[in-house]
């Protein structure tokens, strides 16, 4: 547990970081820019900010810290939620994996509610431990970390308009992939591929589809392909290895058992019910 308010010794100018802890960090009224990837921001605004182990944070040589620098951080290895309820869902916490620019800005009485669950696990911390000290501690970090779940729902409410653009972009992109030619020699798009080309991280895309299709973006490409391939089926003669080849898919087998998967036929039982019910 760190208050920032309270600190005195910063990091380094220019130096890189890799920790093997889950870090949720909260600061304010700090000129403190970093970089996570090529992406760089500072704490000015207030913003809150989660990294998962692994992952390398580098500090500019513009560091500035103010007298009024607030805010807080949690720091907890993986060891201490292992085997617990929260160790077994911290996959769906899945903003620990989004880009620095996908903060996630908190109004006041958010941050209260999110510093009410760090005073109480400091209070875990600082007092003689029990039966029940560790049991506590890891409970409030995941009320912690389930209200960060729902800050981002509302964020991703209040940015409807901007998602639905970037589904928009999401179509348009791999309508264009498909029409390129280029799915034979590159495969089938990546979610990396689409996060790419919106600008935005792998996670996030994933959960903004989520939120406005019902579909994450790997399942939004499959579904995406899938209505390429019904239309291929019904449009050609071409066998399903051909199909499964234009598309972009290394192996036919795969491709006839992801069109089951998603339709409840095959491939060949698709084109044929197709033609009988004419």
């Amino acid at each position: 547990m760190v208050d920032f308010s309270e600190v005195r010794k910063h990091a380094p100018k220019d130096v890189s970081i890799k920790t093997d802890f889950y870090a949720v960090i909260f600061k304010k009224n700090c000129r403190s820019p970093i970089r996570y990837g090529k992406k760089k921001i500072d704490f000015q605004d207030g913003s809150l900010f989660c990294f998962a182990p692994n992952q390398i944070i580098s500090f500019g040589s513009d560091i500035e810290i103010t007298d009024d620098m607030k805010g807080w951080g949690l720091f907890f290895h993986p060891d201490l939620i292992r085997g617990s309820s929260l160790g077994l869902k911290m996959k769906d916490y899945s903003f620990f994996s989004y880009e620095i620019s996908e903060a996630l800005h908190l109004s006041e009485r958010e941050n209260q509610l999110l510093f009410d669950c760090i005073l109480k696990i400091r209070s875990e911390l600082t007092q003689r431990t029990d039966h029940y000290s560790h049991l506590l501690m890891v409970s409030n970090i995941e009320l912690l970390l389930n209200y960060c779940l729902r800050y981002y729902e509302s964020k991703f409410i209040m940015r409807n308009s901007i998602n639905l653009n970037i589904v928009s972009k999401v179509e348009f992109i791999l309508s264009k992939y498909y029409e390129s030619g280029n799915k034979r020699k590159d495969g089938m798009p990546s979610v990396k591929f689409l996060a790419g080309h919106v600008n935005l991280s792998p996670g996030y895309l994933s959960d903004l589809l989520k939120k406005e299709t019902g579909l994450n973006a790997q399942d939004y490409i499959h579904r995406f392909v899938i209505e390429q391939a019904k239309n291929t089926l019904l449009e050609t003669n071409q066998s399903v290895s051909e199909i499964a080849y234009s598309l972009g898919f290394e192996y036919p087998q795969y491709f006839s058992k992801l069109f089951k998967l998603k339709t409840g036929k095959t491939p060949l039982e698709y084109r044929k019910n197709h033609i009988d019910s004419k």
